[in-house]
């Protein structure tokens, strides 16, 4: 079984797969920032760890895997940003960012397991 752990970060939520994951199951992971991934690489040194655009990859790449986990950052809509940061500290409120729904629809429409 191959893996693609999209917005990997340092691995939160991947940790919570030790365990679960076996020796033949192939875990690749993207992360944009490039310290961020090295931090991964060291808690994860098993896993394929890919510097770059986790939603562009997933574009090009998702036929190529078993199962996809996809957890985009929510800076732009959390509840803390909008209860706190724009509404009472003076934070410019944003469109929020929707690259999971899109991300979802995508794989709805074109990924095949």
């Amino acid at each position: 079984m191959k893996i693609l752990n999209l917005y990997c970060g340092i691995g939160g939520n991947r940790k919570l797969w030790n365990g679960t994951i076996d020796k033949q199951i192939e875990v690749w992971a993207v992360e944009n920032d490039p310290e961020i991934a090295k931090v991964y690489q060291n808690f994860f040194p098993n896993d394929k760890v890919i510097v770059g655009d986790a939603h562009d990859f997933l574009l090009n790449n998702y036929s190529k895997f078993d199962f996809i986990w996809s957890s985009p950052p929510c800076q732009t809509h959390s509840s803390f940003r909008q209860n706190i940061g724009v509404r009472y500290r003076g934070v410019e409120a944003v469109y929020p960012d929707m690259k999971l729904y899109q991300e979802i629809l995508f794989l709805h429409a074109n990924f095949n397991p």
